[in-house]
């Protein structure tokens, strides 16, 4: 793998966000370099699904910056942040359930505005990614399996061409094995494609172990960062989350 960027693709600097009173972002700084895998691990409750939301716009930031590609995003609208080939596949996966799989696709594809050629292109590279999709092109979104629909949400934000693949806790509820094929498919198209990948995970295992790097959240500020082979071997981070810790 090449050598990141110096200027980080992502910078998130003094980042406050809020829910009405509630302030759930207290400062954040944060960066992502082009060709990483960023982990950011953290308790429920953290703050780390607010900055990926933050990041796109909802809620807006109360103050600091948000630099994608050296463009400050802070306060662009959502559906121009979409445009910027930065695609979210949010917790809960949110797809269109009474959409067919090959349709939920291509609403992936209609942000990225591409070529016939190259809609089929990325096309080929989903199924070829998640076999299982392909078997279920005309099947409604809705009747997935959970681990289907996780392969869904992430394939619907590749067919955008996105330079920044943000996932936000990709294995929840889902069993071990279909987990693990989850994580070795966003290694693939790290190592293969070279996509920047920010992840937001519990499974503060499989995160580290994937990551080139990552961040610890807590209560809405970044307490530790470091390689994610350092982070793993931290004490306190294997007491909270990788020893019994219920995170």
């Amino acid at each position: 793998m090449s050598a990141p960027d110096t200027q980080p693709l992502l910078a998130i600097r003094g980042l406050h966000a809020a829910y009405g009173n509630i302030e759930a972002l207290k400062g954040v700084d944060l960066d992502v370099a082009a060709g990483e895998i960023v982990a950011l691990i953290g308790a429920n409750g953290a703050g780390k699904s607010t900055l990926m939301m933050t990041v796109f716009g909802k809620p807006r930031a109360s103050d600091g910056e948000i630099i994608y590609d050296g463009l400050d995003i802070t306060h662009a609208p959502t559906h121009h942040i979409a445009h910027l080939r930065i695609a979210q596949s949010p917790e809960g996966r949110r797809i269109f359930a009474r959409m067919s799989v090959a349709e939920n696709l291509r609403m992936g594809a209609d942000v990225a505005h591409g070529s016939k050629s190259e809609r089929s292109e990325d096309l080929d590279r989903v199924l070829t990614l998640f076999p299982r999709l392909k078997e279920r092109m005309h099947q409604r979104g809705g009747t997935l399996s959970g681990g289907e629909q996780q392969m869904l949400a992430i394939g619907r934000a590749l067919m955008s061409r996105p330079r920044l693949l943000m996932l936000d806790e990709p294995s929840l509820g889902l069993a071990p094995l279909i987990a693990r094929q989850i994580f070795d498919a966003i290694r693939i198209l790290n190592q293969k494609d070279g996509l920047t990948v920010l992840i937001v995970e519990q499974n503060a295992n499989h995160a580290l172990k994937l990551a080139h790097r990552g961040y610890v959240m807590v209560n809405g500020l970044i307490t530790l960062s470091g390689t994610g082979a350092e982070l793993l071997e931290r004490p306190e981070i294997r007491a909270a989350y990788l020893e019994g810790g219920r995170h």
